[in-house]
């Protein structure tokens, strides 16, 4: 299987490096960490999608408040389409597409691709829908995926993987990719594991949001996300826990699984560049 690492949207909040740590300016720079998996017996599988075509083109889809917060950027060639198509391939070979969550910046590429199967957690699928509130309202915006067909949900249950539980391989997929519950950030959170040679990525996405958090002791993250973690949170307790049991994982050196989140821009570019 070969893995292709995109950055599938730019969000650039005031702060500079009180969010990103390393910008000059008074912009920070994130990015949209989404994976493009060319696998030899399912066509393409797209691991998140960033933001979409038609965000681009109907901003509306996406909510002011967020919009103006992370001065979202709208740039045709950070969809995730017109990346595909880039690396000389045809969006419609794009059969599967397996989400993290259902947040707006994870979601929003969901429509360009019509003929996709949608994977996700159950969870995700049952209580994203319901907006309660008005955090949730801005979050999670049907305009992006309400009319999509195909979806597949999965249940809570399945094997352990490297200290967490209830793992599930994906239909079709084998054992090659894996849901990984990761309640916290969305109550239907999730990482996805993908086997790559004798290892393993997992896209932690929105689990931890800065390179620091992972591998070292103790925690360090920037003010801007610690504060924009806080904010998004929607189970602190199981956010923790979770978070604590990754950057175990992230210290076993003999674990032999790379993790990365996905809104680093600096990590973004140390995988693209392997």
């Amino acid at each position: 299987m070969r893995v292709h690492h995109l950055n599938c949207g730019c969000m650039c909040p005031f702060g500079g490096a009180l969010y990103d740590g390393f910008s000059r300016s008074p912009l920070a720079h994130l990015s949209c960490h989404c994976l493009l998996l060319e696998t030899d017996a399912h066509g393409l599988v797209l691991v998140d999608t960033g933001i979409g075509l038609q965000d681009m083109a109907h901003r509306g889809r996406l909510s002011g408040f967020f919009r103006l917060f992370n001065n979202i950027q709208f740039d045709r060639r950070l969809s995730a389409w017109q990346q595909i198509v880039d690396l000389g391939f045809k969006p419609e070979d794009v059969r599967h597409i397996i989400l993290t969550h259902l947040d707006f910046d994870h979601a929003g590429g969901i429509s360009d691709f019509p003929q996709a199967r949608v994977h996700l957690l159950q969870r995700e699928l049952d209580t994203a829908p319901q907006r309660q509130s008005w955090l949730q309202r801005q979050r999670f915006r049907p305009q992006q995926w309400g009319n999509h067909s195909g979806w597949r949900g999965y249940a809570a249950g399945g094997e352990r993987w490297f200290g967490f539980d209830a793992v599930r391989a994906l239909d079709d997929l084998n054992d090659e990719v894996l849901l990984v519950p990761l309640p916290g950030h969305t109550l239907g959170h999730a990482g996805i594991a993908v086997r790559q040679g004798d290892g393993w990525l997992l896209h932690g996405s929105d689990a931890w949001f800065y390179r620091e958090e992972m591998r070292q002791a103790e925690r360090h993250c920037t003010p801007g996300l610690r504060f924009y973690q806080w904010m998004m949170c929607s189970d602190r307790d199981a956010w923790r826990t979770n978070q604590q049991r990754l950057r175990a994982l992230s210290l076993q050196t003999d674990a032999q699984v790379t993790l990365f989140c996905s809104h680093d821009r600096r990590e973004l570019g140390l995988l693209d560049s392997r």
